[in-house]
């Protein structure tokens, strides 16, 4: 079952892999094969995450713009895709904190 806390957590480990992947070229002058197995491990994720996101934006489980961040954005950095899963999640928090707030009392 796809929810907002699954792909959040799978966009998240897509950032780990992509920043481990992004540490292997530059700091420790591209190693091999491990920045190959990082690099299919992102193009893979990628791809995975664009689709899925896409079928989540159609059922009305997250909303567009995360599905474009992730999707066209995602390839270049899924940082973006990332934050903005932490952003609509905290939104979505703080709607059901309002909507605690503004319940009438219990009788």
């Amino acid at each position: 079952m796809i929810t907002l806390r699954r792909l959040e957590c799978v966009s998240i480990a897509h950032s780990l892999i992509y920043f481990g992947l992004l540490f292997c070229w530059l700091a420790l002058n591209n190693p091999q094969p491990a920045t190959v197995i990082l690099g299919y491990t992102h193009g893979v994720l990628w791809i995975a995450m664009a689709l899925t996101c896409v079928y989540a934006a159609r059922r009305r489980i997250v909303p567009l713009r995360v599905a474009v961040a992730v999707a066209v954005l995602g390839g270049i950095g899924p940082f973006f895709g990332s934050a903005e899963f932490i952003r609509e999640d905290r939104r979505r928090s703080r709607a059901r904190r309002e909507a605690v707030r503004s319940a009438p009392p219990p009788r």
